[in-house]
């Protein structure tokens, strides 16, 4: 059976690339069909699958501005030729899904998200141009509801198939990502860790500068792993018990995992394997409670009665009141550190083995059959970024 993969662009290891490595363990022959391809910037393994590029490869400073070139996407997604093709899949937050087959191919969609970009974040991407972009941006709307025709669509959460049913009208089925925390070491017994986390990339909505401030006025340490687009502003703003890593690799990531009190969690994701990695290290989470961690963490609600049960518990959630996030997320870190002895790193565990790689791969093939290999991951090769 000949399998092409399409990924929207590989330009870093992120969730989405991790993602497309478990499906290369599955399909390790599969052709890779990408809008931008930055050699080096995943791993080898992705790297020597990669057969096909769009025009925008071409494009000057494509590597760092692919974003940019948005209302170009229909064209260059569309040239994409899969005659010959049993099977293609496509892993997709933006474009990829959009793709043309022949009638004889299968189109399975493996969807990230709907695009953010122009259904419901057009301003945290693009700020004041927003409103001078709403007629692209409205064509784009079109074009995605229109183009979106695989045969099968899954979701990689609950969260993300309620998107998919209001912006497509479509229904989906879920399988969680495959999480890969075979880096990550369990503390051994219950050991109160040195500082609160935050991990990710440094973008606007990951929320990391309502951490920050939570945490100015708090006055207890907190590390930032991680580098981005707001990191010089989020360095500015931060006060002298806030300690920013930067890019870490695994190893170190695993070290903050395991020496952390808790992750901060503060924005809203469509599934987020931070907070599995660091249940995986024995650490629980502090979350918002909205998006795919009400799916992957076993919280307690913020100000739950204490007395309560708290086996299997691993973290707190808390509500992100309007105009009052900072607060909210204080009151939070406060009562967890109410029952911070009282959440076990054995539950963590066990919660983030159920995100494992074995797991996705029985979920996957319970819904498109047998067909790949299910194997062992290649090789692990990913840095924070």
């Amino acid at each position: 059976m000949k399998v092409a993969i399409v990924h929207d662009w590989l330009t870093g290891m992120r969730g989405g690339e991790k993602c497309l490595f478990a499906f290369l363990s599955m399909y390790p022959e599969a052709d890779i069909f990408t809008l931008v391809h930055i050699p080096g910037s995943t791993n080898p393994f992705i790297d020597s699958r990669v057969v096909k590029t769009s025009f925008l490869q071409k494009l000057p400073f494509a590597g760092r501005f692919y974003r940019y070139f948005l209302p170009l996407y229909p064209t260059a997604i569309k040239a994409f030729s899969f005659e010959g093709y049993d099977l293609v899949i496509s892993l997709s937050h933006a474009a990829a899904k959009n793709i043309r087959v022949p009638s004889t191919t299968e189109h399975i969609c493996y969807c990230f998200t709907p695009m953010r970009y122009i259904w419901d974040q057009a301003d945290v991407y693009f700020g004041g141009f927003a409103k001078p972009l709403s007629p692209i941006l409205s064509y784009l709307r079109k074009w995605d509801r229109e183009n979106g025709r695989a045969d099968k669509m899954i979701a990689i959460s609950n969260f993300v198939k309620e998107r998919i049913q209001r912006y497509y009208n479509r229904d989906s089925q879920v399988v969680y990502p495959p999480v890969d925390t075979s880096f990550v070491r369990a503390i051994p017994e219950l050991i109160k860790g040195e500082s609160f986390l935050c991990a990710g990339a440094l973008v606007p909505y990951k929320r990391i500068a309502v951490a920050i401030q939570a945490f100015n006025l708090l006055g207890i340490p907190l590390w930032i792993a991680g580098t981005g687009p707001e990191e010089a502003y989020l360095r500015s703003i931060a006060g002298k018990n806030v300690l920013f890593f930067g890019r870490v690799n695994d190893e170190e990531l695993a070290s903050l995992y395991a020496h952390c009190r808790a992750l901060i969690f503060p924005g809203v994701e469509d599934f987020g394997m931070i907070p599995i990695e660091c249940m995986a290290a024995g650490r629980p989470v502090i979350a918002r409670q909205e998006g795919g961690s009400v799916e992957t963490v076993n919280g307690v609600k913020c100000g739950a009665d204490r007395g309560g049960d708290l086996t299997g518990k691993t973290g707190v959630f808390y509500e992100a009141r309007p105009d009052a996030e900072v607060a909210s997320l204080m009151e939070a870190v406060g009562y967890f550190m109410t029952i911070e002895n009282e959440l076990r790193p054995e539950a963590c565990v066990a919660q983030a083995k159920k995100f494992s790689p074995e797991r996705f791969f029985s979920s996957w093939e319970s819904i498109v059959g047998n067909r790949g290999e299910a194997r062992e991951y290649p090789l692990r090769s990913a840095v924070l970024c």
